[in-house]
């Protein structure tokens, strides 16, 4: 089944373009770069013949419950999950260290701290994710990961009930030309980043998973130091069902993987 949603690529610009977020010492607040609204056909993985493989695509998608209850006060729940996500890339994908770093839960709501994000992105650059490394790690151990192989890794999953708008989409690595990519910079209060974003290409081959449920993830790829692609993807405007008005919810949680 293909359905069609509107997405906001980025513009090529002659300068260097940046995100900043909480900008003017505001929790929420974010100044963006010109974007540039497209509609897109987007495929739903549920009516393909096969699987979408990490390995092939860079994406994939897992049933994988969690006992986790984000609504709970506080972090309380955090460790645990951060133990379930582990196991999971352990076993999906033979990981030999995992490290959870960052969770950011995102309610579709004009007055939410944290929105879906509604540009058609990557995580990380190259010298985001190096940089990213060494925040995490330490100078000393980051040089030790540098040496083998390591990864970042999103995993999306729903929150509270089904996604029916604005669902996570994703563009299939084969389909996007290295002219695509922008450097983007990421400004945050206290420390500075960079990511990827996307201009619009009409050979984009977008896909997603219908009706994703808090049973359900998305396991994606941001940055491999051996050359897996980072997979484009953003929030996706469109609805699945109008008579449906529960608000999306989601937590992405950003992991640090070693394989052997």
């Amino acid at each position: 089944m293909t359905q069609t949603a509107t997405v906001n690529y980025h513009v090529h610009k002659p300068g260097r373009q940046a995100f900043e977020l909480d900008a003017g010492g505001i929790k929420g607040n974010l100044i963006a770069p010109e974007l540039a609204p497209t509609e897109v056909r987007v495929r739903d993985v549920r009516a393909l013949p096969a699987d979408v493989s990490f390995h092939d695509e860079a994406v994939t998608f897992a049933f994988a419950p969690t006992k986790a209850s984000f609504s709970d006060t506080g972090n309380a729940w955090q460790a645990a999950y951060d133990t379930e996500l582990a196991a999971l890339l352990t076993d999906r994908l033979d990981a030999r260290e995992v490290i959870v770093f960052d969770h950011t839960i995102r309610v579709d709501d004009p007055d939410a701290v944290r929105k879906p994000a509604r540009n058609v992105h990557s995580d990380y650059s190259p010298k985001g994710a190096e940089q990213r490394l060494v925040d995490i790690l330490g100078a000393e151990k980051a040089s030790e990961w540098s040496a083998g192989h390591y990864t970042f890794i999103n995993i999306w999953r729903p929150v509270e009930a089904p996604v029916n708008s604005a669902p996570l989409g994703f563009i299939l690595p084969s389909s996007v030309s290295a002219e695509d990519w922008i450097l983007l910079d990421l400004i945050y209060p206290d420390r500075k980043g960079q990511i990827l974003g996307l201009a619009a290409n009409p050979g984009h081959q977008w896909i997603y998973m219908s009706g994703m449920t808090p049973d359900e993830v998305a396991i994606f790829n941001i940055f491999d130091n051996r050359g897996r692609p980072s997979i484009g993807h953003s929030a996706l405007d469109m609805v699945e069902d109008p008579g449906v008005t529960t608000v999306r919810k989601s937590i992405e949680s950003r992991t640090l993987v070693r394989f052997a």
